[in-house]
Formats: structure tokens, C-alpha cells, sequence
């Protein structure tokens, strides 16, 4: 009697090449996929962020009594006060610079507050200084300029005059991937409005001017007799960099019917449509890898 021969074997190899080239494929996809994810979730990573350490502060704020509060507000004006009577602020010493970082740092992260921009739907913190780690993700005070605590007013039927001139600078990427920041600083006008909130103090600030400098004019940032300004400074154009936007507030009063700063961030206002995609991408390409490396049996007949 004859052996009955062995079943071909193609048929087991077309299948793992075939289940191999639907893998790659996949993979392709799921690589496309976060590329384009990217930008997106990182922004709302970063404003998850940005909303804790807006409420981290907020608590510290909260927990101060009256005498350590007043002692920070009263030493932020000093601050501003001495520098407006310094000939050249923009020369720090180290002994300068110590002085500069002790400023409203009252939770120890160098957080001083945070800034809202209502126009462009913008609530971000502020930290000391303008290195990487500060202006990937936040906005970042511009050292030599005053701290945003402004002057003092000491008329309130004429909010215009002022103790001493003040004049903040800050500072914010534009364009990045990974977070929104100053990407639409360019769609301010003047007669908006922005809002600073120091400790538990709002100072409101109407934009007065808008301009275009190179990186090395600093004339635009320093200090005006008799003005109580703040300068919002971003990189333009869009994607080139080649020169600076600022957009200069000037101190106006508070107008309590219209004052709307919330203590959050981006991240808290993220619409449900723009969630959705991070738990729904998921489960489908799970679904797909099923699919494909888990392919039904055929019946046979």
C-alpha cells in the first residue's frame, strides 16, 4: 500500500506572509495615527498640567495669613520701586538676581501667578525667568523688567497716575506642537483686555499698542515716566521668528461687572469632542489588530 502523502504546504505560507504584510500595514497606521495625535494630546497633557500648578498655587495663596501676604505684596513693590529708580536694570548681578527669584515665589516653584487673555481663550501660569523648561509649557517673566504686580495708584478717581513707572515683560512660545501658548497673540487688537492675577490680586491691562521689533530692541520694553505697563512678547511671523511681537497693555481699573478670570487652564475647558478621539482610537485599533492577527476559521464542508 502506498503512503498517502503529506498535505501541501503553501497554503500555511501564504497565510503568514499574508498575516505578516497585514501587521506592517498596522503598524504604518498606527505610527500615522500618533504622529497626527500628537499635537493634540500633547497640548491637553500640557494644560492638565498647567491647570495643577494654577490650582497649586491658588491653594498656597489661600493658606497665607494676612501678615505673610502683605509681606510679599509690599516687597513686590519695593522691587518695582527700586527698579524704576535703577539706571540700568538690565545689569544683574548674582546678589540681583537671588533678590529677583525670592519675588513671589510663594509656593517655592516659581510660579507668580497667571495670566488670562479672554480674545484668545488663554489662561496660562507664570514662572520666573525664560528658560526652556519655562516656556515649554507656561509663560515666562522676562528678568530686568518689572514684576506684574504693577505700581501703586494712589488716586482711584484718576487711575492713569502712578507712584512710579512699571513696566512688565512676558514672554511665550508660538507655534509649538506641544502646547497652545501665544500661538494667537497675533489676533489681539487694541482696546482688548488681559488680565494678570498676582496672589489673590487682579490687575487689568488694555492694550495700547501693538508692534514688530528685532530680537535686539529693547527700547519697546523699558520703563515710561509715569506708566504702569505690561508687554506681551511672542516670536514672529508665525513659523519664521525672525522678529518679536509685542502687544503693550497699559494698567486701567477693574471693572468688577465685566472681570471674569477663572483659576483654571486650557485643560479645563476642553470640549468632550476633542476627548473623545484618545478613548475611542484605542479600543478601534485594537479591534483592527483582532482582525487581522486573529483571522475567524473557515468551516469546511
Amino acid at each position: 500500500m502506498k503512503k498517502a502523502g503529506k498535505a501541501p504546504q503553501g497554503g500555511t505560507g501564504k497565510k503568514k506572509s499574508h498575516r505578516v504584510s497585514n501587521t506592517i500595514l498596522v503598524l504604518i497606521l498606527l505610527a500615522g495615527i500618533a504622529i497626527a495625535a500628537y499635537p493634540a494630546f500633547s497640548d491637553y497633557w500640557n494644560s492638565m498640567h498647567q491647570t495643577r500648578a494654577i490650582q497649586s498655587y491658588a491653594e498656597r495663596v489661600a493658606e497665607m495669613d494676612n501678615e505673610e501676604y502683605t509681606a510679599v505684596w509690599e516687597a513686590a513693590l519695593d522691587y518695582n520701586r527700586r527698579l524704576a529708580e535703577n539706571p540700568n536694570p538690565w545689569a544683574m548681578e548674582d546678589e540681583d538676581i537671588e533678590d529677583y527669584e525670592r519675588q513671589l515665589n510663594v509656593d517655592g516653584t516659581g510660579n507668580m501667578g497667571f495670566i488670562s487673555i479672554p480674545k484668545i481663550d488663554v489662561n496660562l501660569p507664570l514662572y520666573h525667568g525664560t528658560s526652556d523648561a519655562v516656556l515649554q509649557t507656561s509663560i515666562g517673566h522676562i528678568d530686568g523688567t518689572s514684576l506684574p504686580a504693577g505700581s501703586v495708584h494712589p488716586d482711584p478717581d484718576d487711575f492713569s497716575k502712578v507712584e512710579y513707572a512699571s513696566h512688565s515683560v512676558l514672554s511665550g512660545h508660538r507655534g509649538l506642537p506641544s502646547a497652545k501658548l501665544f500661538s494667537d497673540l497675533d489676533a489681539m487688537e487694541v482696546g482688548d483686555v488681559f488680565y494678570l492675577t498676582i496672589l489673590d490680586q487682579t490687575l487689568t491691562y488694555q492694550v495700547d499698542k501693538i508692534s514688530v521689533i528685532l530680537p535686539e530692541d529693547s527700547s519697546e520694553l523699558s520703563l515710561f515716566p509715569g506708566k504702569d505697563y505690561c508687554t506681551l512678547m511672542t516670536c514672529t511671523p508665525y513659523g519664521i521668528n525672525t522678529h518679536r511681537l509685542l502687544v503693550r497693555g497699559v494698567r486701567v481699573e477693574n471693572d468688577k461687572e465685566l472681570l471674569d478670570v477663572r483659576v483654571t487652564a486650557d485643560a479645563l475647558k476642553v470640549e468632550p469632542l476633542y476627548v473623545v478621539p484618545f478613548i475611542a482610537a484605542p479600543v478601534l485599533l485594537l479591534l483592527i489588530l483582532w482582525v487581522v492577527l486573529f483571522p475567524g476559521k473557515k468551516k469546511r464542508r
